[in-house]
């Protein structure tokens, strides 16, 4: 049957929605804290989940709707939308969790222009009590931080649950997405273990580099939203795996290599942030594999001097940059992308012929997907 996509969700939905979710699933479920002065901590808590929640692109959500829209187009009747809205931003909301625990494990002071959700915690936590030392304050946000992130996880999976009884595959979106929760936590270890891979080869440092794009990023930014709008508009299971990972794996991928090249290509004028971020921080990613791989003995063994050093100053970056244009590392991660994206298109293109879609729910797939790559890296 032929299809026609609906009106597409506004920004302003996803945003309000995710407040009104976090709130009503973090919350105790009942006024057993109340009374108590330990309860003021978490009510504390809380309401951090909530800042740490505000902003992003929201392109996880946005991308299950388009696929939820474009299989059910004027079809769907409110209540299952609104379901449908509620497993986008259920998506948001892990990762936010996700973003919480990566914070405290790379020690980052600042997230989306924000203190850090422990950093807020341990500023909260030396506001509240005089028998903290700057040290303990810092500890205790930490271990709030944890429990923050736990909180939001689990508040993720009560709100699949909650939405999923009232659609379609109930049983595939909630193994669906516990599925992507722990290929998020695989991919975690992953890139912990990453920052020990040699550097001696360079094809191997790629081969791990994308295995962690795969798993800590594809999974959730791209595989998981497409696969549970599938099943939520009723399409099989064994269809919307297959679909997913067509789609999304060569997506997630590009979308995670065209920020890493941003990184060291963007406008620090127009980003409103220093290039060579992933550089001062020492990270292996596929760029400097390339880079090893087409650099001379000499740059070869600059660039494993640099990054066996506990840290790159801005001298160091601007020439580490240099070098991953020189050794032809932005070339060859353009051509990465570029074929990437080659193979989305196709992959939306057999998506479309075998779920029936017409030409313009094909067209808002197409520009939704477009929206992970910029134009100047993928074509």
């Amino acid at each position: 049957m032929t299809v026609q996509a609906s009106s597409h969700i506004t920004g302003n939905d996803i945003e309000s929605r995710i407040g009104e979710l976090i709130v009503r699933h973090c919350s105790p479920m009942n006024d057993a804290l109340s009374g108590f002065d330990c309860g003021r901590l978490y009510d504390d808590v809380v309401r951090q989940a909530c800042v740490s929640s505000e902003g992003g692109k929201r392109l996880r959500a946005r991308l299950l709707m388009a696929f939820y829209d474009a299989l059910t187009g004027t079809s769907s009747d409110a209540n299952a939308r609104g379901r449908a809205l509620d497993l986008a931003c259920a998506i948001e909301v892990f990762q936010t969790a996700a973003l919480v625990h990566d914070d405290i494990i790379d020690e980052a002071d600042v997230r989306r222009g924000k203190p850090a959700a422990h950093k807020a915690l341990a500023s909260m936590t030396a506001e509240r009590y005089d028998d903290t030392t700057v040290a303990s304050a810092a500890s205790f946000g930490s271990g709030l931080g944890i429990m923050l992130g736990d909180l939001l996880a689990t508040a993720s999976v009560d709100i699949v649950n909650a939405a999923a009884v009232e659609l379609p595959n109930h049983e595939g979106i909630m193994s669906g997405f516990l599925t992507m929760h722990r290929e998020v936590e695989i991919g975690q270890v992953l890139d912990l273990a990453a920052e020990h891979l040699s550097l001696d080869d360079p094809e191997n440092l790629a081969r791990n580099s994308l295995a962690v794009f795969r798993w800590k990023t594809a999974s959730y930014t791209t595989i998981a939203p497409i696969r549970l709008a599938l099943l939520a508009a009723g399409v099989d299971g064994g269809t919307a795996s297959t679909t997913a990972e067509s789609i999304g794996m060569p997506l997630g991928l590009a979308f995670q290599l065209a920020d890493d090249l941003l990184d060291v290509v963007s406008d620090p004028k127009v980003t409103g942030k220093p290039v060579g971020g992933d550089i001062r921080e020492g990270k292996r990613t596929v760029l400097l594999a390339d880079a090893l791989s087409g650099a001379s003995p000499e740059q070869a063994a600059y660039l494993r001097r640099c990054f066996v050093a506990q840290e790159r100053d801005a001298e160091v970056v601007r020439h580490v940059i240099d070098l991953f244009t020189e050794t032809s590392a932005v070339r060859r991660s353009r051509e990465r992308i570029a074929s990437l994206w080659s193979q989305t298109k196709t992959a939306i293109a057999d998506t479309g012929r075998a779920l029936d879609l017409d030409d313009d729910a094909l067209a808002s797939l197409h520009v939704m997907c477009a929206r992970f790559v910029p134009a100047d890296i993928r074509d």
